[in-house]
């Protein structure tokens, strides 16, 4: 019977809506949806790149940090812990900080990081801040892309000097250095060479601030190679502002032939030294004693390895010949450059490839540190190092999930590896660094878990170097397919792998050719041709770079790229390719048809970024595609049903910013898409006809991949800046993209609540009490979550439909209905409360628990922690009227109804409560800890009514004193003698039950009766079987401790204090004094 009604109930969990409203056109308005919080889970212990940093010279405390693609951060107080402050702009990519140092409030952000890789992220123009990083205001260059370097005027800070190095995709002839004299209102290009060529430093004389030297730097990238060089390259100098230059030359010192990046540091201690790291034929380091009019060669030995990547140099500024050198590792020069030592590399754990740098002015040991792995700061002039492990600015490529329980997160990040970590963790204290395990080191690309275990799985570095491991024992064996010598593979960067969905130990791989195991990468077999263009002109890697060749395999080309087995029919497989092929296969790879053709509005060799392929249909696939490789940044996505034949664009600039990186479609809900773009996150309700960009609790960060979990139904995000995020359960949404406009309507409706698990919750790993210093990533909140929309009282449609906006004369008299309908509305919700009542009903339909909450305009989210209704025990803390019962036992795992009430609005919903999955505690062992507890719960219950009729009884003497007050003296005095032995028997008995109020110092009494009730609670509530001898022990105990105190109380109420009740019962009240005629003597 049981087993029955519970199958009715799970039934009863189903809601099939109409959906005759699927071709709306709607936007929603996020703003109303901020508790669909999104958890930023980290991690945080391998950071992201650090591409720029300044301090506030007049508060040493204050330190900016920005990042390659996840923002400006601040600390203030000396990197103990970090904060974004840039999170509510359009772009995440910093190229440059500087803080005004007559004014540091005043800080200038330049956008779009100036180290070239083929990951790097572009920029949106120079912002400023008047209130420390509060607020921003965008302040033009918006077309520069790029901004690498700003200099503030020392003597006139509307004075400002930008290295507009521009994008390496392309030509340009925004790039150039830059000058405002009016505080950024207005901008003058001061220097130009051509539109491929940027500065690559910019320094100012720190003794003249009208004299400045820019490096000029020829440079493109393709998205098969990269050349650094040309006649562009070279330095130069300006004494005026940069209103007049010279271009120094071979006469004056430069390297014969073309020059590449150039490096600038000013010594500040002797301003007339400046040195130079050229790239050039042969790369050196140059030193000028003139200001920068004329050069020497210094060294060119151990002064660096990638000119394109590294390029910056420091000088101490209390010593001019000790200089830091920034490149794969640290060194540094005790003698102006003649000799370098390394001070920074894995010998003292600190990440390689160092980007940003800054020296105290006035304490030579206080360095600051940014590399790919994150920021590090140093007290000891480099000797040692400490790393800031709370900034979560990982740039991942990919994202995975597996169905453990709870199930885990996947992924590569850019230069720091591959790694696991949990989507919450059943433990106190949050989501730490070190719940993370890193799978493999290297560049990190996709992570599959093998689904049959996910002990195993396969891990990627760059070049299709793939492994598959075994996480606990860390072993690990190399998979990747071996070419024959008459036949080399081309793997991408981020080469494609895929599990097939109908075999546990299958998997396919790209490179030029789809690649297939069934045996888990012990024995590969090609299963197409080559389905790149195999453009032979684009696959000479090897002599990338320019003037320093640069082949770390970031270049390789003609590619596949992405590969999506088909879970609808074994047969069909996708591949999309890096050079703009779009293959499928519907025979399990014996033809292959390139369907790139049938998109007309596809640019040329665009990289084929994801394929997502439908759950439902076989023909049905999307694909994010972009271009920004070739310097088009428009956003392009497409749509077909039928195996590529035809397509339909379903993303452009109208309504998503940037290139898309990925799409997912919901399993359940076809209609309910999700595009991860260069700016952020964007959702879609009907197929892709319209989009809205999720900005609330998001920040503007690239999207590189999405997954939605198949049993928790959340949405996983991996950001390229931002590490991992998740948005629990997107049930509503996908209520939202049935219903259509018609969901929202509703004065108030509970959504479907997803399981619950009666979770247990362990210690902390590691340290207790972590303070400040460490990042903590946002843990799932335990109980049943219920989604529920409160109909916002203020006038405005969250949800537009944006096909009606066309018939302007209709859309005019329907806002005039409902402004009446609002105002109409407002009365009645003037009326009625915020604050919700939820019953909570077991499958006999009896009320177990029923409690409050206040609701909020727009989406709410709050948690049934599994309670049933509880009881009260002895306390002299007086609850108010309207305040919930307390919390009780837990009810036993099963299926529940929701009600809600909200107004005359009333909705419902099931939710299914299981036990925690690890738990071994049987249900027939649950129910007898739980009839005990009820039982005992009688006595708690006794003792409450007991406490109470004392403190009934000493409420009653403070009108007792009055009434005594009103007798003659004589009286009085017998009286409250009486009363006093009351009060002091009143107090007795009370101790009994607790320690008495306002004891000095820590005093617990273990005899008390309070104590004896909640040891005997707690041995109950933590049983694992029926309860023992021991529990039982307790509970005996506070049963005859309780049984002897309340005989004591019964003996007071009915002897003593029912006495001096008939006494002061029986006494004459003198309500009114007497009171005699008022005469005027």
């Amino acid at each position: 019977m049981k087993s029955t009604l519970q199958t009715i109930f799970c039934l009863l969990l189903i809601c099939t809506f109409s959906n005759t409203e699927a071709n709306a056109q709607y936007t929603l308005d996020t703003k109303d949806f901020k508790a669909m919080n999104f958890r930023n889970i980290g991690p945080a212990g391998m950071s992201g790149r650090i591409t720029a940093i300044d301090v506030d010279l007049s508060d040493k405390e204050r330190i900016f940090a920005g990042s390659a693609s996840g923002g400006l951060w601040l600390s203030e107080n000396g990197g103990i812990n970090w904060d974004p402050i840039f999170d509510d702009q359009d772009v995440l990519s910093i190229g440059a900080v500087a803080v005004d140092q007559s004014n540091p409030s005043t800080i200038w952000v330049g956008t779009g990081e100036g180290n070239p890789r083929n990951s790097l992220n572009t920029g949106a123009g120079i912002f400023k801040s008047m209130d420390g990083g509060k607020t921003w205001k965008l302040m033009g260059l918006e077309n520069t892309k790029v901004i690498h370097r700003i200099i503030v005027h020392r003597d006139n800070p509307d004075v400002v000097y930008v290295a507009a190095m521009g994008t390496p995709w392309g030509h340009s002839a925004d790039r150039g250095v830059y000058r405002t004299d009016d505080g950024g209102k207005t901008w003058t290009k001061i220097l130009y060479t051509n539109d491929t060529t940027g500065p690559g430093d910019l320094i100012v004389n720190p003794s003249n601030p009208n004299h400045i030297i820019a490096g000029m730097w020829q440079h493109l990238r393709r998205p098969y190679d990269f050349y650094s060089g040309g006649e562009g390259s070279g330095i130069h100098v300006s004494y005026d502002k940069g209103d007049t230059w010279k271009k120094i030359g071979t006469e004056e010192g430069m390297p014969k032939g073309e020059l590449g990046r150039i490096g600038l540091a000013f010594a500040p201690s002797k301003p007339n030294i400046v040195y130079a790291l050229i790239e050039a034929k042969e790369n050196g380091l140059y030193k000028s004693t003139d200001g920068g009019d004329k050069w020497n060669l210094v060294s060119k030995k151990d002064i660096g390895n990638r000119p394109f990547y590294y390029s910056d140099l420091w000088v101490d500024p209390m010593n001019e010949n000790r200089i830091y050198n920034l490149w794969s590792y640290v060194s540094r020069s005790q003698d102006g450059g003649k000799t370098f030592k390394t001070i920074m590399d894995y010998g003292n754990n600190v990440h390689p490839d160092h980007h940003a740098f800054w020296i105290d002015p006035n304490d030579s040991n206080y360095l600051i540190n940014g590399n790919d792995g994150g920021l590090n700061i140093s007290r000891d002039g480099g000797a040692s190092w400490m790393f800031a492990a709370n900034i979560p600015v990982g740039q991942f490529y990919h994202v995975n999930i597996d169905m453990d329980y709870p199930y885990n997160v996947y992924g590569g990040m850019q230069d720091n590896g591959s790694w696991i970590g949990p989507s919450s963790v059943l433990k106190r204290g949050g989501i730490r660094n070190n719940d993370f395990q890193e799978l493999s080191f290297g560049d990190g690309f996709d992570v599959v878990p093998f689904r049959a275990d996910s002990r195993y799985g396969y891990s990627q570095s760059q070049g299709g170097n793939v492994a598959f491991y075994d996480r606990e024992t860390g072993e690990s064996r190399t998979v990747k397919p071996v070419e024959g010598l008459d036949d080399p593979y081309r793997f991408n960067w981020n080469a494609a792998i895929a599990q097939d969905p109908y075999d546990d130990c299958g998997v396919y791989f790209g490179s030029q050719y789809v690649h297939y195991s069934a045996d888990c990468g012990v024995s590969w077999a090609k299963i197409s041709d080559d389905l790149t263009t195999n453009d032979t002109t684009k696959q000479h890697q090897d002599k990338s770079g320019g003037l320093t060749i640069d082949a770390t395999q970031a270049e390789n080309y003609t590619t596949i790229v992405t590969i999506a087995p088909s879970p609808v029919d074994d047969k069909v497989i996708w591949a999309g390719t890096d050079d703009g092929n779009i293959q499928v296969t519907r025979d399990g790879g014996e033809t292959w048809t390139n369907t790139i053709k049938n998109i007309h509005t596809a640019p040329i060799n665009s990289w084929i970024n994801q394929i997502e392929v439908s759950s439902q249909n076989a023909g049905e696939a999307f694909v994010a595609l972009n271009n920004y490789r070739q310097n088009d940044y428009e956003a392009h996505a497409y749509h077909t049903t039928d195996y590529g034949m035809t397509w339909r664009r379903i993303a452009n600039d109208s309504q998503i910013k940037g290139f898309v990186q990925c799409i997912v479609q919901d399993p359940v809900e076809p209609n309910l898409l999700f595009i991860g773009a260069d700016s952020g996150l964007y959702i879609s309700f009907n197929k892709g006809q319209s989009w809205t960009q999720w900005k609330e609790g998001f920040p503007a960060v690239q999207v590189s991949d999405l997954k939605i979990h198949p049993r928790e139904y959340d949405l996983v995000i991996g950001t390229f800046g931002r590490s991992f995020w998740i948005l629990d359960d997107i049930r509503p949404l996908r209520a939202m993209a049935t219903e259509g406009i018609n969901t929202l309507n509703s004065d108030m409706k509970l959504f479907p609540v997803p399981d619950a698990y009666q979770n247990n919750y362990r210690s902390y790993d590691g340290i207790r009490f972590i303070a400040q210093g460490e990042f903590v990533g946002e843990n799932k909140q335990g109980g049943a979550m219920m989604s529920i929309w409160k109909k916002p009282s203020k006038k405005k449609d969250v949800m537009v439909d944006k096909s009606k906006k066309k018939d302007k004369k209709k859309n005019k008299e329907d806002k005039k209905d409902k402004k009446e309908d609002y105002k109409e509305a407002n009365k009645k919700k003037s009326k009625s409360s915020n604050k919700a009542t939820f019953y909570v009903l077991n499958f006999k339909m009896d009320t177990v628990r029923t409690f409050t909450r206040k609701l909020k305009d727009g989406m709410n989210r709050t948690f049934w922690r599994f309670e049933k209704d509880g009881i009260e025990g002895p306390s002299r803390r007086k609850r108010k009227k309207d305040a919930d019962k307390p919390g009780g036992l837990d009810v036993m795992p099963g299926i529940y109804k929701i009600i809600v009430e909200l107004g005359d609005s009333k909705d419902s919903s099931m939710v299914n409560v299981k036990p925690d999955p690890r738990s071994k505690i049987t249900d027939v062992d649950r129910k007898a800890i739980n009839e005990e507890s009820e039982e005992f719960y009688k006595i708690i219950t006794a003792t409450k009514e007991s406490f109470d009729q004392l403190k009934d009884a000493k409420k009653s003497l403070d009108l007792s004193r009055k009434i005594i007050e009103m007798q003659e003296d004589t009286l009085q005095k017998d009286l409250k003698k009486q009363m006093k032995e009351i009060s002091n028997s009143i107090d007795s008995l009370s101790n009994l039950f607790m320690d008495p109020e306002g004891l000095k110092g820590i005093q617990r009494n273990p005899n008390t009766l309070n104590n004896r009730l909640w040891t005997a609670r707690r041995y109950l509530g933590s049983s694992w079987t029926i309860p023992g001898q021991n529990a039982m022990k307790a509970v005996t105990n506070a049963k005859k401790e309780a049984e002897e105190t309340i005989k004591a109380v019964n003996k007071f109420i009915q002897v003593d204090y029912l006495l001096f009740q008939e006494t002061i019962n029986g006494l004459r009240v003198k309500i009114f004094k007497e009171m005699q005629p008022v005469k005027i003597e």
